[in-house]
């Protein structure tokens, strides 16, 4: 029997037709065979970091400072926070918060002065304090992470502090400098730090605030301005060539800190990533020209002394914290509070911290995504959104929570804690529309009704929160149960001991008062329209724009959301052109002050960058402000603030919100995890059991061969007949051939 090319390439072609279902036998087989050596089939991670310890958690936004002089956000603070190290830091268990030693050797106290530099007693009159000095010994042995900026030669010099064009042009990422070094940190790099407040191109947001304090840092902000303006933009500004009044070194481990006055909350500021060691080194390496344009900068690679260093920074997939191989000394808490204990919060009391190797921080962002995954295994802990709230959380009759059996049966924990935080809707006071005169004012107090929070909090976050009077959270000094002083009397009606909202027909009548009849104009007869900048992300941020357009559309007003990021929001701010936007604020330290300074006129976020982002000013809510931040939490100070509070309500600078309940999940292999609303470097203490969760993730993404057997047999099964006719068809034509 002899075939011709032509009939060689027909056969060929019928052969390669049938490929589909040959990569169908190929895929059968390669599941099978990754099922056999124990790996998981669906894994979205590399091979093999099952095996290791390692923490998997997610972001949605890209961080957009690092460094820790801008930096402020709490998608920041994620990172830097467990990165660098200030001198203090927060128990990690005890209740009340309670500052411990972190960078330094002990919490330091405030020696008072006169003003002739004379020590005066631990309880001398607020008045007689011209000064107060905080003296901070550091531990000795504090060593940096590996960094280019350290990096020395044989003879003990710096490496790469003088790059040509050439050196520059050659690399892409910190990742190309091939060698690093590390240093034992001291005295001078805390300072220098606070020299770095004042850089003016740093625009740190803490600047206007500190500058009222740390004596001589407001001449520096002056000194350094003039030399700014003298130089290129791109020139390197060496800070160790200025001097502050106020941050002065005394020793190679010891330095001190002199404020104005008398400022009991400058303690807590200590613990904030802004008083952290920056080596300056690490101005001098990235401050070469041409770094910057590359993103090889302190705002992309952070450099600290801290238990993690970040080794990937790719904010488009994922970020990487990894263990500093010269951090030490650190251990687990050997107490806390009773039942923890019991709770096994104490099992690893005294051991060595971190007790995770790295941390993978991977995009979400979509919360359904991240919520399978968690599921699978593939995230270890999980907030809750609204559209999974009855999958792992159900309701008792007597109003208790508990998990639902399903994630029971995995071995999912609860915990829940009111955050020290408030979410808010507030008002740019400079807008002539809604901020600027009393007609302003009225508008306002009419949205603040006419925003049911309460139906929010059910229908959005499934009751977990509670409705805001003010800005200060249960838990802080100065909030007060809803009562005589603690509600808010222009939104709020007593009904037997109740707090129960003002009726819409009230918000109407204000609106009308202010010219607004119906929501219209009474002059050009157009309706009131105002711009709501929102940075929603989530499966419903559609639907939570639609209720806040729904709700103001019963007065009558038009509401335009103007969509956009985080990062465009805060511009936004920054420049005054946004009118209506949301924000929340999670407490920095434990105190009314660092709630109520968001609404202090010298903390405009437009005039002077501060945190004031609604520009409010009113003269005797900062007098009293200035007075307040400075008391004892005692009785006094309660009436101030009670004063303080009142005069935002009348105002209504924010439409005040609610203050969010927390529901957290993680799996049975983390172990460690303890709600803490002030300490954000909770990483080093928590603790994973990879065998575990190797085990489950294999238990929970088994690969469902029987599709896949079915989807053959009926391929093989129809591909019979063809085969059948192909191969008479062949042997006729071949007969055929054979007989000519």
């Amino acid at each position: 029997m002899n075939y011709n090319h032509n009939d060689r390439k027909t056969i060929s072609v019928k052969l390669f037709d049938m490929s589909p279902y040959f990569r169908i036998l190929c895929v059968f087989c390669i599941v099978h065979l990754a099922a056999c050596n124990g790996s998981v089939w669906n894994d979205p991670y590399p091979a093999g970091e099952g095996q290791e310890n390692i923490l998997y958690t997610s972001f949605s936004e890209r961080p957009k400072h690092l460094d820790p002089v801008q930096s402020y956000s709490e998608n920041e603070y994620a990172f830097i926070a467990n990165i660098y190290q200030p001198p203090l830091q927060y128990h990690y268990l005890k209740r009340p918060y309670s500052l411990i030693a972190f960078g330094a050797e002990e919490v330091p106290q405030p020696i008072y002065r006169d003003t002739q530099g004379r020590m005066l007693p631990a309880n001398a009159p607020t008045s007689q304090v011209a000064y107060s000095d905080y003296v901070i010994k550091i531990k000795k042995g504090l060593m940096y992470q590996p960094h280019p900026a350290l990096a020395v030669d044989s003879l003990g010099k710096v490496k790469f502090h003088h790059l040509t064009a050439a050196d520059i042009a050659a690399v892409r990422t910190l990742a190309d400098f091939k060698e690093t070094g590390s240093r034992e940190v001291t005295a001078a790099d805390y300072v220098h730090q606070i020299k770095r407040l004042a850089h003016p191109k740093l625009h740190s947001p803490v600047l206007q605030l500190m500058s009222a304090y740390i004596v001589g840092l407001s001449d520096l902000v002056s000194d350094l301005g003039k030399a700014s303006k003298s130089s290129p933009d791109d020139q390197f500004v060496d800070l160790e060539r200025y001097s502050i009044e106020g941050a002065q070194v005394i020793d190679r481990y010891t330095y001190v800190i002199r404020v104005h006055g008398k400022y009991p909350q400058f303690i807590y500021w200590l613990a904030m990533p802004f008083f952290s060691p920056v080596p300056p080194e690490a101005d001098r390496f990235y401050g070469q020209a041409g770094l910057s344009k590359k993103n090889i900068s302190l705002d992309w690679y952070p450099l600290g002394s801290g238990p993690y260093m970040l080794t990937v920074n790719n904010p488009n997939r994922k970020m990487i914290l990894e263990r500093n191989p010269h951090y030490s000394r650190e251990t687990y808490p050997t107490e806390g509070m009773p039942g923890d204990q019991e709770a096994g919060l104490l099992r690893d009391a005294g051991v060595l911290l971190p007790l995770i190797d790295k941390v993978v921080f991977s995009l979400e962002k979509e919360q359904i995504p991240y919520w399978n995954k968690f599921l699978q295994g593939f995230y270890d802990a999980s907030g809750i959104a609204s559209d999974t709230f009855d999958q792992a959380v159900q309701s008792s009759g007597t109003g208790d929570v508990g998990l639902t059996a399903n994630m029971l049966e995995r071995g999912i924990h609860l915990q829940t804690a009111l955050a020290t935080s408030i979410s808010y809707l507030g008002f740019n006071m400079l807008d002539p529309l809604i901020g600027v005169g009393e007609r302003a004012r009225l508008i306002r107090r009419a949205i603040s009704i006419a925003l049911d929070y309460e139906e929010y909090i059910s229908i959005f976050r499934n009751g977990r929160g509670m409705s805001a009077h003010g800005p200060i959270p249960p838990g802080i000094f100065g909030y007060e149960a809803v009562g005589k002083s603690g509600i808010n009397q222009y939104v709020y009606e007593l009904v037997q001991g109740e707090p129960v909202r003002r009726d819409i027909q009230e918000a109407k009548r204000l609106l009308a008062e202010a010219g607004y009849p119906e929501g219209r104009d009474l002059k050009t007869g157009l309706p009131l329209l105002l711009n709501l900048d929102a940075s929603a992300t989530g499966a419903d941020s559609k639907a939570r724009m639609d209720w806040y357009v729904n709700q103001l559309s019963k007065l009558g007003i038009q509401l335009v959301i103007r969509s956009t990021d985080f990062n465009r929001l805060q511009d936004k701010l920054r420049r005054g052109t946004a009118q209506l936007y949301f924000l929340g604020w999670n407490g920095d330290y434990p105190d009314p002050e660092n709630f109520l300074f968001l609404l202090y006129g010298p903390q405009s976020r437009v005039k002077n960058q501060g945190e004031n982002a609604s520009n409010y000013s009113n003269a005797e809510y900062d007098r009293l402000f200035n007075k307040m931040q400075h008391m004892a939490n005692d009785h006094e100070r309660q009436l101030i603030i009670n004063r303080m509070l009142e005069i935002l309500r009348y105002d209504a600078p924010w439409v005040w919100g609610f203050f969010p309940k927390e529901y957290t999940l993680h799996h049975a292999w983390v172990s460690n995890r303890q709600p803490n609303q002030m300490a954000n470097n909770s990483l080093k203490y928590q603790r994973i059991d990879w065998r575990l969760r190797a085990k489950q993730r294999a238990l929970w993404n088994q690969p469902l061969f029987g599709p896949l057997v079915i989807l053959l047999a009926l391929s093989v099964i129809a591909i019979i007949p063809a085969y059948i006719t192909l191969r008479r068809r062949e042997k006729r034509s071949a007969i055929d051939r054979g007989s000519q």
